[in-house]
């Protein structure tokens, strides 16, 4: 039987059932393809692989590496010259119609492209590793969780820190009474895009250029836009500093609001906020996103937890805790502090790194024991092993979409800062502010539906 995207991917299916039910996984080679243990290798596309792509491509370098796709092949040389052997391409679409033995992709694109590129993958029955944040706008995120349970894929959302030791502990302890009821987390990114932050062309371009420059050699531009509006080629937005334009990126708030507030949405069991609202508003504008900006989060009560605030500050730190102590610092770049009636954790960007304060606390702390099951390797792998094992990868959709969501809301209240914005996320609908409800799903350019 010669390896084909039906025998390829019927095994695959068929073997997750079968693991979910407690029997091997177990293939020949002619029908996994490859030479060694062929349940082992999974033919893996890459799709943009220029920067934190490339870097993703080298987590996978255990199985085929059958396919790179980007639409600057000058921008991807290095990812090409990792893995020579690979096909090239610059047409995700032109790539799935050739290649039928493709059983996953990694997709590190700019985050305006990530749901048609997902949701073209999940049609074929091909696996997704999404870089994050999921998508572009909320009602793309409420899709793609739907589509991976529709087309049975196993997904995963890039947050490294999902599947590491910090956001275990700070759950745990959590739920061993360690700082007693949280109603109140403060939540922060003290990076920004204009000096000293990441894009250099946002701190001299704070509008639209109004005119483009030369196309440079080899770059499909037609394919980068994607769903977004047409506009000329420009410097500042590829490569690299796409994120901080509104039309492509989602900010510092998908950058690393997205890590940030994972173990307070996975800890204290998040669901759908009831307002959020935007305040203290520097730079920014139509076209990019602001340099600082606080954003407040309101829940309701859920089990086991009373209703909670989430103050999202961005480009700068939250009020330094008075129980933090002379000569030590809040966690550099970013973190959390979970505010309890008994006392704080304060965590890193990723939930890494969780200590009690003061550390007279932390050491007083009797630690429980260890409940939780860890993950072996990190984000990339675990994915890899979930689909061989027939099982759901730690960050899948169904988790990582509505984090996304989370994420995008709180950059609803920046675009509409002063408004308390009602939100009913049964509905996906802000109830109080119709002009919001535009950003909720934004129009896409023909050809680019989903």
């Amino acid at each position: 039987m010669k390896n084909s995207a039906f025998t390829r991917r019927h095994f695959l299916k068929t073997g997750v059932a079968a693991s979910a039910l407690g029997f091997p996984m177990i293939a020949s080679s002619r029908v996994l393809g490859g030479p060694d243990a062929p349940s082992n290798k999974l033919n893996i596309a890459g799709i943009g692989v220029g920067n934190q792509g490339r870097s993703n491509m080298m987590g996978c370098k255990g199985e085929n590496i059958v396919a790179l796709c980007d639409v600057d092949h000058k921008f991807a040389a290095g990812a090409f010259e990792d893995h020579p052997s690979a096909k090239r391409y610059k047409d995700y679409r032109v790539m799935f119609d050739e290649m039928k033995d493709i059983d996953a992709v990694v997709i590190a694109t700019p985050d305006h492209t990530h749901a048609s590129i997902a949701m073209a993958a999940m049609k074929q029955g091909i696996h997704v590793f999404c870089q994050k944040p999921l998508t572009h706008d909320i009602s793309e995120a409420r899709i793609l969780a739907a589509a991976a349970k529709k087309y049975d894929v196993v997904s995963q959302m890039g947050i490294q820190g999902h599947a590491q030791e910090g956001i275990r502990l700070i759950t745990e302890w959590i739920n061993d009474g360690a700082i007693g009821e949280i109603r109140e987390v403060d939540a922060w990114c003290s990076l920004m895009y204009s000096p000293p932050g990441h894009a250099y062309w946002s701190s001299i371009l704070q509008d639209r250029p109004k005119e483009g420059q030369a196309l440079p050699a080899g770059l499909d531009w037609d394919s980068w836009i994607g769903p977004a509006a047409m506009r000329p080629f420009h410097r500042c937005y590829h490569p690299s500093t796409w994120r901080c334009w509104w039309d492509f990126g989602c900010g510092m708030m998908g950058d690393r609001g997205a890590h940030t507030l994972d173990p307070v949405f996975s800890a204290l069991k998040l669901g759908y906020p009831d307002s959020i609202e935007g305040s203290d508003i520097v730079g920014g504008n139509a076209e990019v996103h602001p340099d600082k900006a606080k954003v407040v989060f309101k829940f309701p009560a859920r089990e086991g937890f009373p209703p909670l605030t989430i103050n999202w500050y961005e480009g700068q730190e939250p009020p330094r805790p008075k129980e933090l102590e002379e000569g030590r610092s809040l966690p550099s770049g970013g973190g959390t502090l979970f505010k309890g009636d008994k006392g704080i954790i304060r965590a890193g960007v990723y939930g890494n790194s969780p200590r009690l304060i003061p550390e007279t606390a932390m050491k007083a702390y009797k630690r429980p024991e260890k409940t939780l099951p860890r993950i072996k390797g990190g984000i990339i792998p675990d994915w890899i092993n979930a689909i061989k094992e027939g099982r759901a990868a730690c960050a899948d959709f169904s988790y990582s979409g509505p984090l996304t969501e989370l994420a995008l809301l709180g950059n609803l209240g920046k675009r509409f800062p002063g408004h308390e914005l009602k939100w009913d996320g049964k509905a996906m609908k802000v109830t109080n502010h119709d002009e919001a409800n535009a950003w909720v799903k934004r129009p896409r350019r023909k050809g680019w539906e989903i």
